[in-house]
C-alpha cells in the first residue's frame, strides 16, 4: 500500500478515536465508570429523599457519588448557590474534598484542537493528489499527457525481433538513421519526416515495429492509445496532445507512438457532435502540433491503425504524416521466420520443419503465429512432454484455425458416416483436378461449428487466381454436398458454408472480376458501403432489374454446371472414396499422401474448405 493512503487512514483512526472521546459521556479525569448526569435540582431532591450515599466534590462546580442503588451520579453546582455544602450537611451526606485535576498545556490542545489540524492535513494531502502531486496524478491533472515514457536503456526490441515484413522494416531503418545522424541528410537540402502512419490488419506487429525503431534509434519512446486522449470533460484531449509534445521537445531527439490513432484522428464533420466536438478540438490540436509555425524538430510521430480510410486528409498529408507504410500479412517464407523467431522460446524437437507450418497457415497474422506457438507449447505440457514436436504443432495449427477438439461430442454411426462421405468428397475432387492445392489431412473429429475438415497444404501463397483455379475451388466446394446425394441420395445442412463459399466466389466471378463469358469484363456495382451511424447497411445497386435478373440465372447455370462436374468425378472413382471413408470411419484422420497413393498420382499436395 502507498504510503500516503497509510497515512490517510491512520489519520482518519486517530480522528475517530478523539470523536469518540469528545462525545463520550464518562468524565476524563476521575469519579464513577457508570454514571448519570441529574440536574441540580432534581438532585437536592434525591438529597432530601434520603436516596444520597456520599457526595464528592471536584473542584468548585462538580459533584459526584453514588445513591442508594450504587448507581453513579455527578451534577454540576450552579455559581448562584454557595450554600449546597450547608445542604449536604443538613442531610448528613459524608462529603469527600478532591482537588480538580488539570491537563497539561500541550494535552490540552491536543484534544481541543487536534481533530481539526487532522481534518486539515488530510484535506491538503487531498487536494496535493488531486492536483497530480501523487503518483497516479488527479482532478487537476487531467489535461496532462498520458504517454508512458521509455528511455533507451529500457528498449529491448531491435529489428532483429521482427520478421516477415522486410519493406517496412526497410522503410522504417530510415527513420533510425535520420534520429542518428540528421546532419547526413541536411547536407542534401533533406528534412527528417514528421510523421509515419502505419496501416495494416490486427496484429501485423505495427506496435512491435514502432517498438523495434526505438530501441534501434536509441531514443526516448513515449507511447499512448488514441483512445486516452478523449475525456468527458471539453478541452482536455487538446490539452493532453499539448502535454504529449511539450514533453517529447523536453527529450528531443524522440519518437511520440499514437496506437490506434483512428480513435481521435477520424474525418472531422462525420460525428454526430457536429463540428465543434471534444474529438474534433483533440484533432485539430494535433494537426497544429504536427506542422504547425511551432516546428518540432527532433521529434518523430509513429502512428498506427487497422482503419486508415477513416483518418481525416488533413492528417495524411505531407508535412504531418509524411509516409505511409503498409504492413501485410505475412508470406509464406515471413511465417516461417516469425515462427522461427517465437519458437526460440519453446523446447523443440530436434529436425521440426517449421515450413510445413509455414505453408498450412495463409491468412495469419504474427500474433496468431505467436499464439500458434503458446498453444503447442501449452498443448505439450498437458500431455507431459518434454519438447515439442511437428504433431505438437500441427495440432495447435488446427487449433487456431477451426476451435478445440469435441471429442465428448456424441455422434451417431449414420451422422458419423455421413460427414466421412462429405469430407472424402472434397478431398477426392480437390485429387483428381489439376491447379488445385495439395491435400495435408482429412479428419471427421469435430473441430468448433464443424463435424470434420479437410485442410490443405499451399505449396506458395497465391495473389491473384486465374479462372480455372477459382472454377476448380467452387467444383471442390460442391464435392461434399455431392458425395452425400450419390452415396444417400439426399442432402444435409452441412454443405451450408461450401454453399455460401461457391455462392460468393461465382458472384465475384460475374460481377467484379469480368470472368463470364455472357457478361464480360465489366463491374456490376461498386465497392462504396453505405453507412448510418456507422453500420454498414448494403451497396447501391448500380444495374438495372433486367441485369440483375440474368446475373441471377448465370448464377444458378454455373453452381448446377460445377454440382454435375463434381458428381460425375465422384462417380468415376466411386471406389476410391469408399476406400477413404473405410479409413476414416476406423482412424478418423487420413493423410494427403495416402489419397494420392489410391489414386496412383505422384502429387503431394494447403487452408480447410470443408465443413
Amino acid at each position: 500500500m502507498k504510503r500516503e493512503n497509510i497515512l490517510i487512514i491512520l489519520s482518519f483512526v486517530v480522528l475517530a478515536f478523539f470523536l469518540a472521546r469528545m462525545f463520550n459521556s464518562g468524565d476524563i479525569t476521575s469519579g464513577p465508570q457508570r454514571s448519570q448526569e441529574l440536574i441540580y435540582s432534581d438532585f437536592k431532591a434525591l438529597v432530601a429523599a434520603g436516596d444520597v450515599v456520599n457526595a464528592q466534590i471536584v473542584g468548585d462546580s462538580l459533584i459526584e457519588g453514588f445513591t442508594q442503588g450504587g448507581l453513579g451520579y455527578r451534577t454540576y453546582i450552579p455559581a448562584e448557590d454557595p450554600s449546597v455544602i450547608d445542604f449536604l450537611r443538613l442531610y448528613q451526606i459524608p462529603i469527600n474534598y478532591v482537588p480538580e485535576k488539570s491537563l497539561p498545556w500541550y494535552l490540552s490542545i491536543l484534544i481541543n484542537w487536534g481533530p481539526f489540524i487532522l481534518i486539515f492535513g488530510i484535506w491538503m494531502v487531498l487536494m496535493r493528489r488531486m492536483q497530480g502531486g501523487g503518483a497516479g496524478g488527479g482532478l487537476f491533472s487531467i489535461g496532462r499527457s498520458r504517454a508512458k515514457k521509455m528511455e533507451p536503456d529500457e528498449m529491448k526490441v531491435t529489428f532483429d525481433d521482427v520478421a516477415g515484413i522486410e519493406e517496412a522494416k526497410d522503410d522504417l531503418r530510415e527513420t533510425v538513421e535520420f534520429l542518428k545522424d540528421p546532419a547526413k541528410f541536411r547536407k542534401l537540402g533533406g528534412r527528417i519526416p514528421k510523421g509515419m502512419l502505419m496501416s495494416g490488419s490486427p496484429g501485423t506487429g505495427k506496435t512491435l515495429l514502432a517498438k523495434a525503431v526505438a530501441g534501434e534509434a536509441e531514443v526516448p519512446f513515449f507511447s499512448m492509445s488514441g483512445s486516452d486522449f478523449v475525456e468527458m470533460f471539453v478541452g482536455v484531449g487538446a490539452s493532453r496532445v499539448r502535454d504529449m509534445f511539450e514533453q517529447g521537445r523536453q527529450n528531443a531527439p524522440c519518437i511520440i507512438f499514437i496506437d490506434e490513432i483512428d480513435a481521435v484522428g477520424g474525418s472531422r464533420g462525420s460525428g454526430m457532435g457536429g463540428g465543434n466536438d471534444e474529438r474534433e478540438q483533440t484533432l485539430n490540436q494535433l494537426l497544429v502540433e504536427m506542422d504547425g509555425f511551432d516546428g518540432m524538430e527532433g521529434i518523430i510521430v509513429i502512428a498506427a491503425t487497422n482503419r486508415p480510410d477513416v483518418l481525416d486528409p488533413a492528417l495524411l498529408r505531407p508535412g504531418r504524416f509524411d509516409r505511409q507504410v503498409t504492413i501485410p500479412l505475412p508470406d509464406v517464407k515471413g511465417r516461417e521466420e516469425i515462427l522461427k523467431i517465437h519458437a526460440k522460446k519453446v523446447q523443440m524437437a530436434d529436425g521440426v520443419d517449421m515450413s510445413i507450418i509455414a505453408r498450412g497457415t495463409p491468412g495469419f497474422s504474427g500474433a496468431d503465429l505467436k499464439n500458434l506457438i503458446n498453444e503447442a507449447a501449452l498443448g505439450g505440457a498437458r500431455n507431459n512432454k518434454t519438447e515439442l514436436n511437428l504433431a505438437d504443432f500441427e495440432w495447435a495449427r488446427d487449433k487456431v484455425m477451426m476451435g478445440t477438439e469435441r471429442r465428448s461430442m456424441v455422434m451417431s454411426e449414420k451422422e458419423k458416416r455421413n460427414t466421412a462421405y462429405h469430407e472424402a468428397g472434397h478431398a477426392l475432387v480437390s485429387a483428381l483436378l489439376p491447379k488445385s492445392d495439395p491435400i495435408h489431412k482429412v479428419t471427421i473429429v469435430p473441430r468448433g461449428r464443424a463435424l470434420g475438415m479437410t485442410a490443405y497444404l499451399p505449396e506458395k501463397d497465391n495473389h491473384s487466381y486465374d479462372l480455372e483455379f477459382l472454377s476448380n475451388r467452387i467444383t471442390i466446394a460442391m464435392g461434399g454436398r455431392a458425395a452425400e446425394e450419390i452415396i444417400f441420395d439426399e442432402v444435409t445442412t452441412g454443405a451450408s458454408n461450401d454453399i455460401q463459399q461457391a455462392t460468393d466466389t461465382i458472384r465475384n466471378m460475374i460481377c467484379r472480376w469480368g470472368m463470364n463469358k455472357s457478361f464480360g469484363p465489366i463491374v456490376f456495382g461498386s465497392d462504396n458501403q453505405q453507412y448510418v451511424l456507422g453500420r454498414n447497411i448494403g451497396k447501391d445497386r448500380e444495374y438495372s432489374e433486367k441485369t440483375a435478373s440474368e446475373i441471377d440465372k448465370e448464377m444458378r447455370k454455373t453452381i448446377k454446371f460445377h454440382d454435375e462436374k463434381a458428381k460425375k468425378l465422384l462417380r468415376d472413382n466411386i471406389d476410391v472414396l469408399h476406400k477413404i471413408v473405410e479409413v476414416l470411419m476406423k482412424e478418423e484422420t487420413v493423410e494427403g499422401s495416402y489419397i494420392m497413393d489410391l489414386l496412383g498420382q505422384n502429387k503431394s499436395k494447403v487452408e480447410p474448405v470443408g465443413g
